[in-house]
């Protein structure tokens, strides 16, 4: 029997971790971080929390904090494929700080997690370096992370990402159901694209299809992987000021993600109340049409996974529109008025076509979608 000390020593680094690869990253990311900071920050990277002075809540009379968590899903596959890292954190913080902003708080802080299956330290700076760039296009501070590796459970060229953020409204300020109202009129604010939602189904249709990522497609203008990769619009600091604008009553927020229009907007509607909202009004962007032609996808199907073109949707009293669109569309945001509210005991409700509601737990209003897009913009 062999003698156990003579056994060859089994180290971390012999695991498959690097510790000083994760030191190299730290250090890559380190001028990308700064630069996606508040006032309220205190410390700095390297700490084993992050902080953030909060004395100004305590002169809130009601302050409630909001927070939320998310990742970007399947769309890691792409950035993957590609060998493009640092767009990925922009995904990663819509789909974070935009969900905070719905109720009409301002986000604060963010923090990030990267699982990979081998630290390689330029691209997880890049990755923080895309997460970095929109934290501070939000006006959000990054106060801190986490990078992980899992050799073995990860392929070595393999990683997920993951983020929490936490913002903070004045209990008088929240928006939602309890204030939308019969007239209420419904707007939708445009996508970048795909964001970061449907792309089990995406990669499964272009699979199928048998289009490879460097296909140039004269529809968008680009190529196939340059159009999904895409990076997801950051709505909150264009929201913010919607809301914070003289002559703007902003009712309720809908961001839409998976689950698709109708779902999203029934989740922000009291019960009673029912939206009409019309495709006639905006025609989604060639990536939608084209998956939907590639996979043969029902359009309910569709619409139920991708958002159409439709990144965020606001309601507004009908004197608000005007002053709302024009800021919107003066940030860059193109913003139409899409659909409106009514009571749905005497809603104006279209026979054989599906009627959302009681979507994703919430006991909230309901939703339809009716009429065509059209054939071009």
């Amino acid at each position: 029997m062999s003698d156990p000390r003579e056994q060859t020593s089994i180290t971390y680094a012999g695991a498959g971790v690097d510790v000083e690869a994760g030191d190299k990253a730290v250090e890559l990311m380190k001028a990308s971080v700064r630069r996606a900071t508040r006032p309220e920050v205190l410390g700095g990277l390297g700490g084993f929390a992050g902080m953030f002075d909060a004395s100004a809540i305590a002169r809130m009379a009601r302050p409630v904090l909001a927070t939320s968590t998310d990742g970007v899903g399947t769309k890691v596959a792409i950035a993957q494929a590609l060998d493009r890292h640092d767009t990925i954190g922009f995904d990663l913080v819509g789909m974070v700080v935009d969900d905070i902003v719905v109720c009409g708080a301002e986000p604060l802080f963010m923090t990030d997690y990267i699982a990979c299956g081998k630290v390689v330290p330029e691209r997880i700076a890049a990755i923080v370096s895309g997460i970095a760039r929109a934290c501070e296009q939000a006006g959000v501070a990054l106060v801190g992370g986490e990078t992980a590796e899992h050799p073995g459970l990860l392929g070595v060229d393999e990683y997920d990402v993951a983020g929490a953020a936490t913002g903070v409204v004045e209990h008088a300020d929240v928006l939602g159901p309890q204030r939308v109202a019969p007239g209420d009129v419904v707007l939708g604010l445009a996508s970048s694209g795909l964001h970061s939602n449907g792309y089990s189904l995406v990669r499964r249709v272009i699979a199928h299809a048998g289009w490879a990522l460097d296909r140039h497609v004269d529809e968008f203008g680009r190529t196939l992987g340059e159009e999904l990769l895409e990076p997801t619009r950051v709505y909150s600091a264009d929201l913010l000021a919607l809301i914070r604008a003289d002559g703007v009553d902003v009712h309720a927020l809908s961001h839409v993600t998976g689950g698709g229009l109708g779902a999203n907007l029934a989740r922000v509607l009291p019960d009673h109340l029912h939206a009409r909202v019309d495709r006639a009004t905006w025609t989604p962007p060639a990536i939608f049409s084209t998956v939907g032609r590639l996979g043969s996808v029902p359009q309910a199907d569709l619409e139920r996974t991708l958002n159409q073109g439709v990144g965020f949707v606001a309601m507004v009293p009908a004197d608000s529109v005007d002053a709302a669109t024009a800021l919107l569309e003066a940030r860059g945001i193109r913003t139409w008025a899409m659909g409106e509210v009514h009571e749905a005991a005497t809603a104006p409700i279209e026979d054989g076509i599906e009627v959302v509601s009681g979507a994703k737990g919430v006991d909230g209003g309901s939703v339809q979608v009716v009429g065509s897009h059209p054939t071009s913009a």
